[in-house]
């Protein structure tokens, strides 16, 4: 669903593991590394999209994870003109996200890339806390270094 300013509703994943490593993950078939994330379903609240994104997306569920703590507000970040499917010209400018800290809980078998039908990441990996806001695509830079910088008071 977007809304008026023409944001789609979402949520992006950070989860920490015991080395205060976050898991890093690639696109299928693309050379692109990036959080877990997904967008708020109608009538969905973003505890619960997160809950499906990480199952969906990685294989985890409430025994994997402690939420530690989210964003207090939406951050938004516009998609390139050229990346915006056809027929999404018009309203459709970006993503609004709700970010969480994840503390993982389980061992690394438990990440499971292949829990959906159309599984978004095909590897995965532990990187510093900070690496991502350098390797992220640019348009997401801006974000994901609110995210990160925010959520690092609970480090």
């Amino acid at each position: 669903m977007i809304d008026d300013e023409g944001y789609r509703a979402n949520v992006g994943i950070i989860i920490l593991n015991h080395e205060k490593r976050v898991l890093w993950a690639k696109r299928v078939n693309e050379m692109a590394w990036q959080f877990p994330q997904g967008g708020i379903y109608p009538g969905e609240i973003p505890d619960e999209a997160m809950q499906r994104e990480l199952m969906e997306e990685v294989g985890l569920t409430q025994n994997n994870i402690e939420i530690i703590a989210r964003t207090k507000d939406w951050l938004r970040y516009d998609v390139p003109t050229n990346w915006i499917r056809k027929g999404g010209q018009g309203k459709y400018r970006g993503q609004k996200q709700i970010w969480y800290l994840l503390k993982f809980v389980g061992n690394d078998k438990d990440i499971f890339l292949q829990s959906s039908n159309k599984p978004e990441f095909d590897d995965w990996k532990w990187v510093d806390y900070w690496s991502p806001v350098d390797q992220v695509i640019d348009f997401k830079r801006k974000v994901y270094k609110q995210a990160l910088d925010e959520l690092s008071v609970y480090l």
